[in-house]
């Protein structure tokens, strides 16, 4: 019984340990089955994460790609250029015109009250203080242009609208098939100086241009053409009239082959494109960039004519080295013999140095200048000794033999024309222009000049006259502020009217007609702007795209080169 007892509690024993081991079977088997669906959802949440933490990442790539787009763009936008408005352009030019036109005012109105009056010396000392405020505000206008983020657009703007012209001449006087090219033949046989011939050429040139025919010049009977050709390029790589067709003068029609363009003065009918009309295609972009468009477009005319030979180059280069000219310098121009006879009036060498002296006072105003110097161009060669007697404290520099030349019974010669050529190039170099513009030489100076910056408009002081080309169509002023007239030389204006420009008095006064009252007189210079006028060309045969007419920058001017 006792071993029956110890089997069956053996039995017993195994039936719960087999119990027990079943039942912890189902429960592991039951907990299995939950851990491997929770490893599956876990599994599903991993996959899940990833394809999420893929496409974060995807994005990511993305906008730094965009960060860099944008970062590349903010540093392309610093190195171009910004671009001004023309409203910003035109305002910062007028603000500066303004001031000069209201110093003229007050100094023409004081200067004869110092030698009038008993309180002269206090006149004097008022007519000084406002003088050097004068200065001091054309000092901050002229340092906006510099500081306001557009001085490399202008750089940029003025080389691109010159190859523009440039390239647009070479194709003009080189055309594919010149022997069937339409022509149109220069004689040079105007009776003036050498001066007043080149602006003839220039006018001639124009005419080509709008009248889309090849420019070819007569030497013959010219008594500079030999000499001209040892100086310059040609105008083309044929520059040949052409046989065997006919030749009929001006206006001719659209079948002429060749047109015969006779002087300015003599033309008749006297056609809209004359100065001061510019470029109808050039002129948005001219009336941002120039404060006087038709000087920048005179000087491209010159900048093509005037291409100088590598021996004229070669002896340029040398003489500025003779007479070690350097900046800064104020270019001088004073024409004396025949001109005073029926054209101008004496001007003594104080009233150009007293212009001379302004600019050197304000240019000390940026900072010491340590040597002021003059070249002086003249056909008076007492004037040297005149200069350096008078005003020890400057350099003069100059040839008083090249003056020697420019004497009327010697203008003729080779060694004047290279005299002549000599003294255009370096008054053109030079950082301010002090003549008379009744003078062809000294406006072809100022010409050239304002084809070597951006806008030189602003660097002359003329004893004389304002700004003009012979034979022009004519200059206007347009008024856009009223004026009552206070003198019986005086007229009136109303907002929008057209004045007929006669002259600047340089007194805060200017003088022209008024073309809605048709009568002539003074007006506040202040009062109205120049008005741009433009001429389309018609039927355009040069291709005005730009996207071809950077293939070459061989262009260079006579004064090309600044020392």
């Amino acid at each position: 019984m006792k071993r029956f007892m110890h089997i069956f509690e053996f039995f017993a024993f195994v039936l719960v340990l087999f119990m027990i081991l079943s039942c912890k079977w189902h429960q592991d088997n039951s907990h299995i089955e939950i851990n491997n669906q929770r490893l599956t959802k876990c599994i599903q949440t991993v996959e899940k994460l990833r394809l999420a933490n893929d496409k974060l990442n995807a994005e990511f790539v993305n906008l730094n790609e965009k960060i860099r787009i944008q970062q590349s763009k903010k540093e392309l936008r610093n190195i171009e250029p910004t671009t001004p408005s023309k409203e910003y352009e035109v305002l910062r030019r007028r603000i500066f015109s303004n001031t000069k036109e209201f110093w003229y005012y007050i100094n023409s109105g004081l200067e004869p009250l110092v030698e009038s009056t008993k309180n002269a010396k206090r006149i004097y000392k008022i007519k000084n203080m406002v003088g050097e405020h004068y200065r001091s505000l054309l000092k901050d206008i002229s340092d906006l242009a510099e500081v306001d983020n557009h001085s490399t657009w202008r750089q940029q703007e003025s080389e691109s609208l010159s190859i523009l012209v440039q390239n647009r001449l070479e194709e003009l006087q080189n055309p594919p098939n010149w022997f069937i090219a339409k022509q149109l033949i220069c004689k040079l046989e105007k009776s003036c100086e050498f001066n007043c011939q080149l602006h003839h050429i220039v006018y001639c040139l124009i005419f080509a241009y709008n009248t889309q025919r090849m420019l070819v010049l007569d030497y013959k009977n010219w008594e500079y053409g030999d000499i001209w050709q040892d100086f310059f390029l040609p105008l083309s790589d044929s520059d040949t009239l052409l046989i065997n067709a006919s030749v009929v003068e001006w206006p001719g029609d659209q079948n002429s082959q060749i047109i015969h363009l006779p002087p300015i003065d003599l033309i008749r009918p006297k056609p809209n494109f004359l100065p001061q009309m510019i470029p109808n295609d050039l002129a948005e972009r001219l009336t941002v960039l120039h404060g006087d468009p038709i000087v920048w477009w005179i000087g491209q005319i010159l900048k093509y004519l005037l291409q100088p030979r590598e021996s004229t180059n070669y002896r340029l280069d040398n003489y500025a080295k003779k007479l070690k000219f350097q900046k800064p310098i104020v270019g001088v121009y004073i024409r004396r013999t025949d001109k005073l006879t029926s054209e101008a009036t004496l001007h003594t060498l104080d009233e150009y140095m007293v212009h001379v002296e302004d600019y050197f006072i304000q240019k000390n105003l940026s900072g010491k200048v340590n040597q002021k110097r003059i070249y002086l161009a003249t056909d008076d060669p007492s004037l040297f000794d005149e200069a350096k007697r008078n005003y020890p404290e400057y350099e003069i520099i100059g040839s008083n033999d090249t003056s020697k030349t420019a004497t009327v019974k010697n203008r003729n010669s080779k060694e004047a024309l290279d005299g002549i050529i000599v003294d255009i190039h370096f008054l053109s170099l030079s950082d301010h222009l002090v003549c008379t513009f009744s003078s062809e030489m000294c406006r072809i100076a100022y010409e050239i000049m304002n084809s070597l910056y951006p806008d030189a408009s602003t660097r002359y002081t003329s004893l004389d006259d304002i700004y003009y080309f012979n034979g022009q169509y004519h200059r206007l002023n347009e008024a856009v502020l009223s004026h009552e007239a206070n003198e019986p030389y005086e007229i009136d204006l109303q907002v929008g009217d057209q004045i007929f420009v006669d002259g600047n008095n340089w007194n805060g006064y200017s003088k022209g007609k008024n073309l809605r009252t048709e009568l002539v007189g003074l007006y506040p210079t202040y009062k109205v702007i120049p008005k741009i006028e433009v001429v389309t060309i018609k039927d355009n045969k040069i291709k005005t795209s730009e996207d071809n007419k950077y293939k070459n920058n061989k262009f260079f001017s006579l004064a090309s080169i600044i020392y």
